[in-house]
C-alpha cells in the first residue's frame, strides 16, 4: 500500500490536516507520516525529518510527499538525498488538504503510486465545478459513456433522490467510495438531474466533480459479479442520508 506523507512548515497545520482527512475517511490502513515545523514550535521544515517520514510511511510500494509552501518543497527534494536505502517517491504539487484526503481515499482502495499523484492532482476539479470553472480535462467524464448508460447486457442501474442536508458532498462521498471499494464490480455515478458523469465510482475526486446536491438524483450503473449488491449499498447509504 502506498504511503503518505505530509510536509509543513507548521506542526498544528499538518496534524489538523491528517486529522481531517483520518475523520472523513477512517480505517483506511495507510501510513500517514508528518514532517512539519521545527524545535520550540518554530515555523519551519527539516529535510532530515522529512527522509525521516518517508522511510517510515514506506510498505515497499511507494510514498506520496504533499507539501505546503515553496521552501516545503525544497526541504522535500534535499530529502530524497538523504534517503538510506531505494525508495520510490513522488513529490505532489497537488493542494495540501484536498490533495491528501484524495489521495487516502486512493491509497486506501490499493491504487499504485501513479493513480494516487493522480487523484491528489486532480483534487481541485470539484471545488472548480462549484465555481463554475472547467475542470481539468483529467477529470472530464468518460465520452464513451456520456449517456450514462453502460455497453453491457448484465449491468444494474438504479436511480436515487440524494436527500442528504448537503447532498454528496465530501464526507458522504468518501464513505461511498469506500463502500463500494469492497465489491467485485465496476460502479459508475452519473447526476442524472443535471447529466453530469458518469465517473468511476473509486476516484473521490471524480465522484465529487457529480455536484451532487440535496433533491437531485444520483443514477448507479453497475456491472460486475456484486453488481447487485453494489447497488444495494448505495441505496442502504442514501436512505441512511
Amino acid at each position: 500500500m502506498i504511503g503518505l506523507v505530509v510536509v509543513s512548515h507548521s506542526r498544528a497545520l499538518a496534524e489538523a490536516a491528517v486529522a481531517l482527512a483520518a475523520a472523513l475517511l477512517p480505517d483506511q490502513g495507510v501510513a500517514i507520516r508528518i514532517a512539519a515545523g521545527l524545535h520550540d514550535n518554530e515555523l519551519g521544515t527539516d529535510a532530515v525529518a522529512v527522509a525521516d517520514a518517508i522511510a517510515e510511511a514506506d510498505s515497499g510500494d511507494g510514498v506520496l510527499v504533499l507539501m505546503d509552501l515553496g521552501s516545503a518543497v525544497l526541504s522535500a527534494e534535499t530529502a530524497l538525498d538523504l534517503l538510506e536505502s531505494p525508495i520510490e517517491v513522488m513529490l505532489s504539487a497537488a493542494p495540501l488538504v484536498e490533495g491528501l484526503l484524495s489521495a487516502l481515499a486512493a491509497a486506501g482502495g490499493g491504487a499504485d503510486l501513479r493513480t494516487v499523484v493522480r487523484e491528489a492532482e486532480n483534487a481541485l476539479a470539484a471545488k472548480r465545478g462549484q465555481l463554475g470553472e472547467s475542470p481539468d480535462g483529467a477529470v472530464e467524464n468518460d465520452p464513451q459513456l456520456s449517456t450514462g448508460v453502460m455497453p453491457v447486457d448484465d449491468s444494474v442501474t438504479d436511480t436515487f433522490e440524494v436527500s442528504g442536508e448537503h447532498g454528496l458532498h465530501a464526507r458522504p462521498a468518501a464513505e461511498l467510495v469506500a463502500a463500494l471499494r469492497e465489491f467485485d464490480a465496476d460502479v459508475r455515478l452519473r447526476n442524472a438531474t443535471t447529466g453530469a458523469g458518469p465517473v468511476p465510482s473509486d476516484s473521490l475526486t471524480r465522484v465529487l466533480t457529480l455536484g451532487v446536491l440535496p433533491g437531485q438524483l444520483l443514477e448507479v450503473t453497475a456491472t460486475g459479479p456484486q453488481a447487485a449488491q453494489a447497488v444495494a449499498t448505495v441505496r442502504a447509504l442514501i436512505d441512511g442520508h
